[in-house]
């Protein structure tokens, strides 16, 4: 029934088409919230500026959480101070972003782990972008050849974890990470890295979706057959239910896939999971996801902010490519960034870190609960630029 309904789908939207967004500068706070990051990250790098150290969190005593040079978050630090250059255009952020994304080329050759797209590819993007120096592509280019030594042709899909209960995990994180590869295309004119971009998403949306387009957080393979072993979470509340910034990696994936394949497949699936995010928060009163959507009632009031910010950049994208449906993409969009520029959701101490509150990273574990996290800063000031270059040539800066 699926593939019917995909089938009949894919035929009636073949076509991107653009509209022009009346953008209003009084819809949201976006000069306010820039110059409150400005500030929190000028006093943190008063205090604790050091290269090789990449801000992720906060402690309860206000004292920051860092992560080290192969920190899986370490990209989003320089690659929120690429956003305060973009935004402002003061050239000492450049300074600090070029500071910051240099010492992470030493993550270009690691083979350990999938997120060099985190890693690498948002900082070093960026700066390519920014100064169109030619070493930062040389960095983005190896990184991606690095990343691809964790396909498994007869899984077809990138390994997530060498660790844990599992045999061969693919976490729907992973999506994210894609886009290095499709950027090393770009860059090289070499197939193979876009080959195996493809290869990873058509085996993933085999087992990825649910009937009703939620996501399961962990595929394990049988690495010597392929064949799939489990569909398991590992930091939503159970394997049956819906971790909330999970669905938003697979809006935000797939959407990015779209955008280098133009697979009117891919498309389908990001809006499913999309429209999955929008129909659970719709009844929500501030429209911020819980951590997972099936959670108890009794869990329900722990939010993830970072599940909101993600998917709102997300949309923003996605709103492009579909006819019909660009003004409620871009409605539920900002429906949650007006909640997170609120002081409920935004942190307005400007002798703090990091502006987002109420991020949750692994509450299955009992981890990061409703604190600040590093990569929610980062994607509500991309949500933010995106929104204020809405059809612009400068919108996926």
């Amino acid at each position: 029934m699926r593939l019917l309904i995909i089938f009949c789908w894919i035929f009636s939207h073949t076509q991107a088409r653009f509209t022009h967004h009346p953008f209003a500068s009084d819809t949201l706070p976006i000069h306010r919230v820039v110059q409150l990051a400005a500030q929190q990250t000028k006093h943190y790098l008063s205090a604790h500026r050091d290269t090789l150290q990449f801000l992720h969190s906060e402690h309860a005593n206000g004292e920051p959480v860092e992560a080290n040079l192969h920190g899986w978050t370490a990209g989003f630090f320089p690659g929120k101070l690429w956003y305060l250059y973009a935004f402002t255009q003061n050239p000492f952020w450049k300074q600090e972003a070029l500071a910051y994304t240099q010492p992470l080329e030493a993550d270009d050759t690691l083979t350990t782990t999938h997120d060099l797209g985190f890693m690498v590819g948002i900082p070093f993007e960026k700066a390519y972008k920014a100064t169109h120096h030619t070493p930062f592509r040389e960095v983005l280019i190896r990184a991606a050849r690095s990343l691809t030594q964790r396909f498994h042709p007869q899984v077809g899909e990138i390994k997530s974890w060498d660790g844990g209960p599992w045999h061969y995990p693919v976490i729907v994180d992973n999506l994210m990470n894609l886009e290095l590869l499709f950027l090393a295309t770009k860059l090289t004119d070499d197939s193979s890295f876009y080959r195996i971009a493809v290869s990873h998403i058509n085996h993933d949306l085999r087992y990825r979706f649910r009937n009703d387009f939620s996501t399961y957080h962990v595929l394990d393979y049988d690495p010597e057959t392929g064949k799939l072993l489990a569909r398991k979470t590992w930091q939503g509340y159970a394997d049956s239910s819906c971790w909330s910034r999970g669905q938003a990696w697979a809006i935000y994936g797939l959407t990015v896939a779209y955008r280098y394949t133009r697979n009117p497949e891919y498309l389908f699936y990001a809006r499913q999971a999309a429209d999955y995010f929008i129909n659970h928060i719709k009844t929500i009163s501030d429209h911020i996801p819980p951590w997972d959507f099936n959670a108890p009632d009794s869990l329900q009031q722990l939010k993830d902010a970072s599940a909101a910010t993600i998917a709102a950049s997300a949309l923003l994208e996605l709103s492009n490519y579909v006819p019909g449906k660009t003004h409620a993409y871009e409605h539920w969009a900002v429906q949650m960034l007006q909640s997170l520029c609120m002081p409920t959701y935004l942190n307005t101490d400007s002798s703090g870190f990091l502006l987002v509150k109420h991020a949750t990273g692994d509450a299955h574990h009992h981890r990061e609960m409703d604190v600040p996290l590093i990569y929610a800063d980062y994607y509500l000031l991309q949500a933010l630029w995106r929104y204020s270059h809405m059809h612009t040539a400068d919108f996926l800066f």
